[in-house]
């Protein structure tokens, strides 16, 4: 009879122990491996203190169910009475403190070195936009802007299951923030927009970025490698499109990044030549020729810079568009994030055209949904943003 009730629990038990058996698998769940200074810190501190927490467990424990057990009414025990017994409180006031601050020492010694940014090697302003990062080298005169580049086919199942997910799923980016090994990296983080968090897990560095501040964070990577993080904040409904991925190289490789990315970047406009006067000239002509000389060489330096920038006050070209929208829009509109139309899809712009170019300009002025003003560049022009909005116009006809 016995064992007639006991065979339905027994088959729930080996049908739940065999359903388990796959979840063996991730037994090494853990903090991922660190690779630099803090990192490694907040490691070690990690499991210390869980030692610690698990040595109290089964102290505290044992204690209590060893006095349930020998001290049970059953054996005839009863109860001690030793209540305002001061050597009794004395031990159980100063053992939890000394508890206390052994693991408050190397958790301050932890914190206040992550937060010691001093004598950096190098510095990098991290700028956070929705949903994209912006990094601006302060020594070596680098800038661009880092974007998801997880195809949307992996990401969008409007029509049943999307294209088959990688390991790095949502965690690709087109353009790793690049940093050289053993270096210590200065990061001045702040945003453009709401707050997010530079979060890089691996590498031990965590800090908000602020509208209207600036706060500092560092790493020292200890070995090249790809180092995968996320924005920690929720900070729209883009939230998790928002990865970071560090490529840390030797400091050669390093060095020749730097140089294949400043020959790509546009050369910065040379100041116009001043027509300086002859000694021999006589000295009533000077003046006027001086000044003359002068305003040709600022007209032309105007010119140039608006050239460069798209910013001139007659109607921009394609080709000053076509600028414009490489340094600005093409952190949205060459990958559709945020909804933005992607360039030359005809289907997606068919509709925004229909509006009328006023229409158009208006929404790329003051900003439209999850486009800021401007695309998020105050310091465009309306003339260069008009001729943005004409590229894009141009390459979806």
């Amino acid at each position: 009879m016995l064992l007639k009730r006991l065979r339905a629990p027994a088959a729930i038990a080996a049908s739940l122990l065999l359903a388990s058996l796959p979840a063996l698998a991730s037994w090494d769940v853990d903090i991922l491996p660190p690779h630099s200074p803090t990192a490694q810190d907040a490691y070690s501190l990690h499991w210390g203190i869980m030692y610690v927490c698990i040595v109290i467990f089964f102290v505290v424990f044992g204690a209590m169910f060893w006095s349930i057990f020998k001290h049970r009414r059953s054996v005839g025990a009863k109860a001690a009475q030793f209540h305002e017994n001061t050597t009794i409180e004395i031990i159980w006031t100063i053992v939890p403190l000394v508890v206390l601050i052994a693991m408050a020492w190397p958790a301050t010694r932890t914190m206040i070195e992550m937060k010691d940014a001093s004598n950096a090697d190098m510095s990098i302003k991290v700028t956070a936009y929705q949903w994209r990062w912006d990094y601006d080298y302060q020594q070596d005169g680098v800038h661009y802007i880092s974007n998801l580049s997880t195809p949307r086919d992996q990401i969008d199942n409007y029509h049943g299951a999307g294209a088959k997910k990688d390991e790095s799923y949502l965690l690709e980016v087109d353009r790793p923030l690049v940093v050289p090994a053993g270096k210590k990296v200065r990061l001045l983080i702040t945003s453009n927009d709401v707050i997010h968090g530079f979060y890089v897990p691996q590498l031990g560095v965590h800090q908000y970025g602020i509208p209207g501040f600036v706060k500092d964070a560092w790493f020292s990577a200890d070995k090249p490698g790809i180092y995968r993080g996320q924005c920690s904040q929720i900070c729209g409904k883009e939230h998790a499109f928002m990865p970071i991925v560090v490529d840390v190289r030797s400091p050669d490789d390093y060095a020749k990044w730097v140089k294949e990315e400043k020959a790509k970047m546009p050369p910065a406009a040379a100041p116009a030549p001043v027509a300086q006067q002859a000694p021999t000239q006589a000295a009533a002509e000077a003046p006027a020729q001086a000044a003359a000389a002068n305003q040709a060489g600022g007209a032309a330096a105007a010119q140039a810079s608006a050239a460069a920038a798209g910013t001139g006050t007659g109607k921009a070209s394609a080709t000053d568009g076509k600028s414009v929208f490489d340094g600005t829009c093409t952190a949205c509109h060459s990958t559709g994030v945020a909804g933005a139309p992607k360039l030359g899809d005809k289907a997606a712009w068919a509709p925004r055209i229909a509006k009328g170019k006023d229409t158009l300009y208006h929404d790329a002025l003051h900003g439209l949904n999850a486009m800021p003003p401007k695309g998020g560049n105050a310091a465009l022009s309306d003339d260069a943003v008009k001729a943005a909005v004409d590229y894009m116009v141009s390459q979806a006809k």
